[in-house]
């Protein structure tokens, strides 16, 4: 079992905050984060692209080159894999894998299960030690139907972990945890289940997705409205060295 797999099995829920560039990662690192995963809205979004449309394929990739060699387990958001072909999915988890990833997660966006299987049963093949987490939409694009078919697809395929974003409700998380020999990854939420009680429920993993970048953004806003309007700003800034710091070839923090 590789380090990274073994943060989901043991302790408390691995709580993985995702990154959209190499400061966010590092200062995440600083706050002694020893896992971190990346976004793919934050990536796509920095560089004014859209999310989920395949378009950030060398984005990810040379984000993943700029973090793989950080002293922390990097997880790659890889959208669907960037493509409809299992092997260029497999050859794109080689890349990852070969600048440091450790992980990588692949959604389905509801397309065909096997096809989505397929995937993942290339990637393993092609980098055992890669963690795979297998994520389905049927909840976060869908009303949930068809989940448990698709998780037993991907589990069959070689899935080392499952995500489900978009699930919130208790006794649904705890069938789908009690359900499967892997671990369950669910996607927080402010008014979804608190992480102590995702613990209680079998959940193994906690991702945060975009929301860090999404509140740094309305961080941002609140912030330019504060002064336009003649109020002291809310909240904490880190000092420009602190920040040109997380830039350095030094430790960061």
């Amino acid at each position: 079992m590789t380090a990274f797999a073994g943060l989901h099995r043991t302790g408390e829920p691995l709580l993985l905050p995702c990154a959209w560039d190499h400061a966010s990662a590092r200062a995440l690192a600083a706050q002694g984060f020893g896992a971190i995963g990346t976004t793919s809205l934050g990536v796509a979004a920095a560089a004014g692209l859209p999310d989920g449309a395949s378009a950030t394929r060398d984005l990810t990739l040379q984000l993943a080159l700029a973090l793989g060699s950080e002293p922390f387990l990097l997880s790659v958001d890889a959208e669907d894999g960037f493509s409809d072909d299992p092997d260029e999915v497999a050859q794109f988890a080689r890349q990852l894998a070969a600048v440091g990833a450790v992980g990588i997660n692949l959604e389905d966006r509801l397309g065909p299960a096997d096809r989505h299987a397929a995937k993942i049963t290339a990637v393993k093949s092609a980098v055992p030690g890669l963690f795979v987490n297998a994520r389905t939409d049927t909840y976060w694009l869908g009303d949930g139907e068809g989940t448990p078919d698709r998780l037993d697809a991907y589990r069959r395929a070689g899935a080392d972990g499952l995500f489900v974003p978009g699930l919130t409700d208790p006794r649904t998380i705890a069938a789908v945890a009690g359900r499967f020999d892997v671990p369950l990854n669910v996607l927080y939420t402010p008014d979804g289940p608190s992480l102590p009680h995702l613990a209680d429920l079998g959940v193994r993993r906690v991702s945060l997705g975009s929301l860090l970048y999404r509140r740094a953004l309305g961080t941002a806003l609140e912030t330019a409205a504060d002064i336009r309007s003649g109020r002291t700003p809310r909240g904490a800034a880190p000092a420009y060295a602190d920040v040109l710091a997380l830039s350095g070839d030094g430790p960061a923090g």
